[in-house]
């Protein structure tokens, strides 16, 4: 949960530091391209950290995913009330659930590699003291 409130934090601020900039430093125009690039990289590098962290388990990964994600819904919601635009786009759920899916297939495919992992690893052979031969 920890994981994913601080993941839900940084994706927000890094939002709304992309909001900004975007909308009310009219000087920094020419580095628009520069500037989305540079938001969308953080916020691919934010949204991996539950990947990371949580690869091996995938039901922390999803829970801490969609939870950092919900908390990135909730200010792209609490954003539309300052920059109309931005529910022109986009309404809050369609984001949620942008990042609700994408979590849940990252979740499922580490699910699948884990039994996969789990079904080729060596197993230890059996000790010859359990088996008596009558």
């Amino acid at each position: 949960m920890r994981t994913g409130l601080y993941v839900g934090f940084c994706l927000s601020l890094v939002f709304v530091v992309w909001l900004v900039l975007a909308n009310r430093a009219p000087a920094l125009e020419r580095f628009a391209f520069q500037r989305n690039v540079g938001a969308a990289a953080a916020v691919c590098f934010f949204g991996l950290i539950p990947f990371l962290r949580f690869h091996r388990n995938p039901g922390r990964l999803w829970a801490s995913g969609v939870l950092a994600w919900l908390l990135f819904s909730l200010s792209y919601r609490l954003a539309c009330f300052f920059f109309a635009g931005l529910v022109e786009r986009y309404s809050a759920f369609q984001v949620f659930m942008l990042g609700a899916v994408v979590y849940t297939l990252m979740s499922t495919i580490c699910w699948i590699g884990t039994i996969v992992w789990r079904m080729r690893a060596p197993h230890a052979p059996a000790s010859p003291s359990n088996h008596h031969m009558g």
